[in-house]
This record gives C-alpha cells, structure tokens and sequence, in this order.
C-alpha cells in the first residue's frame, strides 16, 4: 500500500513539474516576444519624436517583428499561465479572452498595412502612430502598472 502511494505521490509531482515549465516557457516565450516589440520601437519612437533620425529599415524591423509577433501571441496566453513565474499579465486577460485577442489581430493588421504605406518620413509620421498606439491602449489594461 505504501508503495502504491509513494508512486502516486511521484506520479503528481512529474505531472505538477511539468505542467509548471510549460508555463514558464510559455511566459517567456510572449515575454521574449514582447520585449523583442520595445526594443525594436526605441529607436523609432526616438525618430517619431525628433530625437534620432527616420531610418526606414528599423522602421520595417519593428513593424515586421509585430506582424510576426501578433500571429504567435494569442496562444501564449492560456489559462494555466495566468500565474508562476514573473509575468506583469493582468486577471483581465483571461476573463475578457476575445477581446484581448483581437488586440493583436488589430495591431498585426495596422502594422501590416504601415509597412505597405511608409516609405518614407513624411509617411512614417503619418502610420507609425496608429500602430504604436495599440502598444498603449493593451498596457493601459492588460499589463501590471511599473
């Protein structure tokens, strides 16, 4: 009998352990995600405000890392990920699933549709605000304040 339970016991120890690294991996992998989005959109922000001057190939590997991106994010939120390892994911996510979701359709299309239309700085000040104004829009209500 005891050792019918102390392979039970092992059994749901494998079975926690494993299911707590998949959640680690998948909170990294939309960190790693998400933190490639701010690094890229430095130095563009730096260009939209004047600080740095418009360079169209950053601008492109920001806008292409977002459209990559957006595909790969709603699945990188499942419902055992909601807690565990270090994530500034709010509760809200998963209570409002769709509606978080379809942030990343948005943002994906808006970056899409920039990287058609800038070709220039004129264009680049005109379309990279509407991309970069869903980046604001999710924190404000997704994302832990910090």
């Amino acid at each position: 009998m005891k050792i019918k339970l102390a392979i039970g016991v092992t059994m749901a120890l494998a079975i926690a352990g494993a299911a707590y690294a998949q959640n680690v991996a998948v909170i990294k992998e939309r960190q790693t995600i998400l933190g490639g989005w701010g690094d890229a959109a430095k130095p563009v922000g730096g260009a939209l405000r004047g600080q740095a001057p418009f360079n169209l190939a950053e601008t492109q590997k920001l806008l292409n890392a977002i459209v990559d991106g957006s595909k790969k994010l709603p699945n990188l939120f499942p419902d055992d990920s909601k807690t565990g390892e270090k994530t500034e994911a709010l509760p809200v996510i998963w209570e409002d699933k769709a509606k978080f979701t379809a942030g990343f359709t948005k943002i994906g299309a808006d970056a899409t549709a920039a990287l058609a239309a800038i070709k220039d700085e004129a264009s680049f000040k005109a379309e990279i605000p509407k991309v970069l104004s869903n980046c604001g829009a999710c924190h404000k209500v997704y994302r832990k304040p910090g």
